[in-house]
């Protein structure tokens, strides 16, 4: 077997490589290339290994779903994760600092430590400001073992000698790799200590959580294939000034993606919203213009929120347009259709909207919303509390369809609303009983201007 080892060049930001040094990266543009130990190129081999014997027939393997998941104690991350951990999988956790990724694994470690042996390996912390924060949280679990190190080969050498049943890395920007010379947190480190530790996982059949930082653009600090390379990517949102977080998967290879998980963050570590809806809803204004009730889908879970806009008068010869939680593209087209196929002029003004809580929507089906919320800032009129409004707008000011109309249906009557208006292309999807009940009236609009003539009709509910 044949070697050779080089020295090339790679930028710290993107992972391009290279021959020779530039002073700017050409793929990226945003620095200059570094030296690295370029990994070893194997030119020939006689001895590979035959792997005939490791093949399986598919029902020979086990597949009974309660022996290879862990529950972890929390129901909104077994959700998210697909009803739990499963064996041999890596987790990657991302999210912005203090949001709390940190404290939801060593919280998680509380119920998985009842019957399962727990390491758990932190590269920022020592052993006695883990358990100064374990203290705090009430986690004093028999069976969690603490490491502090920062050498990636010592610890994957580690978890293959001991076989805990659980790992966790804490957190994969300060691992090091003995096989390459780069700093700690480079690209090429982080794809190398993943690898790493995702051959520990398969082969040795452990479950390792692996956290990551977030870079000023949001992404996961390190290579995009360091994504790939993992069975399961999650990643926290809202603002840590605020108490609210929501874990989103991202990918997940062992259950449904986009599925999110609520969480409150208290002084003793993070709480589960079993309500997310009532939570979302809180506190909402009465007898104020500019708001409406929609309900989007989140995985498997509808989720009702509300949407606030405001439009004033500009002070400035360009008006301002800002939207929290929406697309600021998605809402430039309603307010263009609200213009062009109704007659309502935003030139002057500024408009401003937000979804309150937090929550970052890309779902089309909260556009019928965020137009009647558009309308309502405009003109001052109030809309009812009880009206919840559900459809996508399209470039004509038509309601188009949308998905699982019956399931928001539920929900909105659960959350005591008295009126939903559906797109009329929905009303033969849904069942008749359904249509026929007394709770909740549904409202079949074809377009925007029957939706707003419908919402502030003199005499509403």
């Amino acid at each position: 077997m044949a070697k050779q080892k080089s020295v090339g060049y790679e930028c710290p930001y993107c992972g391009y490589t290279s021959i020779k040094w530039l002073g700017v990266c050409p793929q990226c543009k945003q620095g200059a290339l570094e030296e690295v130990k370029l990994s070893s190129v194997v030119s020939g081999s006689s001895n590979s290994e035959n792997l005939s014997d490791k093949i399986l027939n598919i029902r020979e393997i086990n597949s009974d779903e309660q022996e290879v998941r862990y529950k972890t104690g929390l129901s909104e991350l077994d959700r998210v994760l697909g009803g739990g951990l499963v064996k041999g999988s890596v987790v990657l956790i991302g999210g912005a600092p203090g949001i709390g990724k940190s404290t939801l694994l060593l919280q998680i470690c509380q119920y998985l430590g009842k019957n399962n042996d727990i390491l758990y390996i932190s590269g920022e912390e020592s052993v006695s400001q883990i358990k100064l924060r374990a203290d705090r949280l009430g986690v004093d679990s028999e069976n969690l073992f603490l490491l502090s190190s920062g050498n990636a080969h010592e610890i994957a050498n580690t978890i293959s000698k001991e076989t805990p049943d659980i790992a966790i890395i804490d957190s994969i920007q300060t691992m090091v790799c003995d096989s390459s010379s780069s700093s700690a947190g480079s690209i090429v480190q982080v794809r190398e200590c993943t690898n790493l530790f995702m051959k520990v996982a398969k082969t040795q059949d452990i479950p390792i959580f692996i956290v990551g930082h977030v870079n000023k653009d949001g992404a996961i600090a390190g290579p995009k294939v360091m994504e790939h390379m993992v069975d399961t990517v999650l990643y926290f949102e809202g603002d840590r000034n605020l108490p609210y977080r929501i874990l989103r998967g991202i990918k997940n290879r062992f259950g449904s993606t986009n599925e999110i998980g609520i969480f409150d963050m208290a002084d003793r570590g993070l709480r589960q919203v079993e309500n997310p809806s009532m939570m979302f809803l809180e506190g909402r204004p009465t007898g104020a213009s500019g708001c409406a009730v929609s309900c989007v889908i989140e995985g498997t879970r509808p989720i009702m929120v509300e949407i606030q806009a405001l439009v004033a008068k500009s002070a400035f010869a360009v008006p301002r347009r800002l939207a929290t939680g929406i697309d600021f593209g998605r809402m430039a087209i309603l307010v263009a259709v609200l213009e062009k196929r109704l007659g309502f002029f935003f030139g002057q003004l500024d408009v401003y909207l937000n979804v309150v809580g937090g929550l970052k929507i890309d779902e089309p089906a909260v556009d019928l919303a965020i137009a009647i919320a558009l309308y309502s800032g405009l003109t001052d009129k109030i809309v009812s509390p009880h009206i919840i409004a559900v459809g996508e707008v399209g470039l004509g000011g038509e309601v188009r369809s949308v998905s699982r109309v019956e399931q928001r249906i539920i929900e909105s009557k659960r959350m005591g609303f008295k009126k939903i208006l559906v797109p009329r292309v929905c009303m033969a999807q849904l069942d008749k009983d359904i249509i026929n009940q007394n709770e909740i009236e549904i409202v079949p609009v074809s377009d925007l201007k029957q939706a707003l003539n419908t919402v502030f009709a003199k005499k509403q509910e």
